[in-house]
């Protein structure tokens, strides 16, 4: 029963409409963010956790946290104290997906915290259902109105710990447009923190 949820994942893995890229596991790591985070590998996260240091997804847009591997963080590093939220992936753009519960008695949904509008949305879906979502080809949609032409080959360049920053930002109106506007790399860690600041300072988050 404990392979079960990993050997789904594996299936949609192999048959996604994009390349997903399965970074190896550390045993040692893996055990110890499953500790932390109180989870079987019966569960979609914790098999996520278990089997892998995370999953890049198409050319690396998107990175799914596991239990961590060079350059991207697991997903225990990522717990706030108090703040009723982990966040389970990252993209490219400096987004955040989070886990996390609206309400007591309510299942813990994963919301979105995207640069385009600076705000968590609950995309009312568990875990498992995101994950299945991202894997069988809903990031075409999700993402249309951030994607350039010719982003995958940028974004295949870009390494794990790094996003990219662009300017002016996608909130603002003159940078809705990301094939116009000015696009460089930065570590993903910074390019997070300046959407988290910009969304404080307009009042957003």
């Amino acid at each position: 029963m404990e392979q079960s949820a990993w050997s789904e994942i594996s299936a949609l893995v192999a048959a996604a409409p994009y390349p997903v890229e399965v970074l190896p596991a550390d045993s040692q790591q893996a055990a110890a963010c499953l500790a932390i985070l109180e989870l079987t590998t019966r569960s979609w996260l914790g098999a996520v956790v278990a089997n892998s240091g995370g999953l890049v997804i198409d050319h690396g847009w998107l990175r799914v946290l596991g239990g961590g591997h060079d350059g991207l963080p697991g997903v225990a590093a990522q717990m706030v104290p108090g703040a009723g939220r982990l966040v389970v992936a990252f993209d490219v753009m400096g987004g955040q997906f989070a886990w996390l519960q609206a309400e007591p008695a309510v299942r813990p949904t994963v919301h979105y915290f995207g640069p385009e509008d600076l705000a968590w949305q609950d995309l009312e879906l568990g875990y498992g259902d995101w994950l299945e979502a991202m894997l069988t080809g809903a990031l075409a949609g999700f993402y249309e109105g951030l994607r350039w032409p010719g982003w995958e080959a940028e974004v295949a360049s870009v390494a794990l710990d790094q996003g990219i920053s662009a300017w002016p930002p996608p909130w603002t109106r003159e940078g809705k447009d990301l094939s116009a506007v000015s696009r460089r790399p930065i570590l993903l860690a910074e390019l997070v923190s300046v959407h988290q600041d910009a969304a404080r300072q307009l009042g957003s988050l």
